[in-house]
């Protein structure tokens, strides 16, 4: 791939995927597994909705916080695609 990738689409993509192949992805999962500040998982989170990406959130707890993310909807985004580009996806946010 030798455009340059938008970083704010990478993000996106990135965090989807990894919470696809995560098993019951929380916040602090997703953060130690991507490396992100956890304002950066919950905004980006938020902004899927804005690709047409239905991310839910399963509550499995006793609080109400308790739980983790799941992605039901990829909307135009090619889920193998991103798999396939994954470190190329990864150094456009370096």
């Amino acid at each position: 791939m030798s455009r340059m990738l938008n970083p704010t689409f990478c993000r996106r993509v990135l965090l989807m995927l990894t919470i696809s192949e995560l098993d019951r992805p929380s916040v602090p999962m997703l953060m130690k597994t991507l490396g992100w500040p956890r304002r950066t998982v919950q905004d980006v989170i938020k902004a899927l909705a804005g690709m047409g990406v239905e991310v839910s959130f399963i509550e499995d707890g006793v609080r109400h916080n308790d739980g983790y993310y799941q992605v039901s909807d990829w909307g135009s985004v090619n889920q193998q695609w991103v798999a396939l580009h994954r470190e190329q996806l990864q150094q456009a946010l370096l």
